[in-house]
């Protein structure tokens, strides 16, 4: 079961690069969520390569 789902994308090579950086620094600033599941898929044409993480939470109760 989940709450939210956060997509995180990327076309460019520079932006493929800094993706797993830009992921970490999301889930270090939402503490507040539990990551259910992932997934990870790549598409690609004649010019354009994507990258996309889909990360899959549910909000942890706060007392």
């Amino acid at each position: 079961m989940f709450t939210g789902v956060k997509v995180f994308s990327a076309t460019k090579a520079k932006e493929r690069e800094e993706l797993g950086a830009n992921v970490t620094r999301w889930l270090r600033r939402n503490d507040h969520l539990r990551l259910v599941d992932k997934v990870v898929v790549q598409s690609s044409d004649r010019e354009f390569h994507c990258l996309t993480m889909v990360l899959f939470y549910e909000h942890l109760e706060r007392f």
